[in-house]
């Protein structure tokens, strides 16, 4: 039978508190959102929850420990996989290059920040296409670069990212999930050509 998007949105709903009991990562959330928005039928929405349980109130979240602090100093640190983000988390460079890719992570509420600081230094994050982003703060004497498409979904997990930077580089990727990149150098040079390929 069809669906109404009275169903879908109960379906993003009940996805939703998957996200936040932390059984699925940012980025399969977002992929079984928009899967769940251009189901037409109900096997096809049915199938973005097959292998989910049933919601239950008395089912608590991740008991992972939250990550909290991630630093480079006179090195190249890379931060990946199912990190737990309770709330907020930091991220700082100097002298050094770090990678904090989130696009595995855990989120416990429907807002989570993350504070980047860089002085000296260069910080990339990596965020899965879907989820709302706003990054705002200040930097002097370097950058701060956006890539990617931005979730207009009131119904998205937001990633607040407050930066601030002396000297350094910050740049927010927002990555699709078609894109399957070798390296984090691949991922920004894909997003690169994609930029370019937008027209003016």
């Amino acid at each position: 039978m069809r669906v109404s998007d009275a169903d879908r949105d109960e379906a993003v709903a009940v996805l939703r508190e998957h996200l936040l009991a932390g059984r699925l990562t940012l980025e399969e959330f977002s992929e079984r959102v928009e899967a769940a928005l251009q189901a037409r039928f109900g096997t096809e929405l049915a199938r973005v929850q097959d292998d989910l349980p049933k919601i239950s109130l008395a089912t608590g979240g991740s008991r992972r420990k939250p990550a909290r602090f991630t630093a480079a100093v006179l090195s190249h640190v890379v931060r990946r996989g199912r990190l737990r983000l309770h709330g907020w988390t930091a991220a700082a460079s100097a002298f050094g290059d770090l990678d904090l890719d989130l696009r595995d992570a855990t989120i416990d509420k429907r807002q989570t920040a993350v504070t980047v600081l860089a002085g000296f230094g260069n910080v990339d994050v990596y965020v899965p296409e879907g989820v709302g982003v706003d990054v705002t703060g200040l930097t002097i004497f370097g950058h701060r670069r956006d890539w990617g498409e931005d979730a207009d979904r009131p119904d998205a997990p937001a990633v607040r990212i407050r930066v601030i930077g002396f000297v350094g580089t910050i740049d927010v990727w927002r990555v699709p999930h078609d894109l399957h990149a070798a390296s984090y150098s691949d991922i920004m040079h894909r997003l690169h050509d994609r930029r370019r390929e937008l027209p003016a």
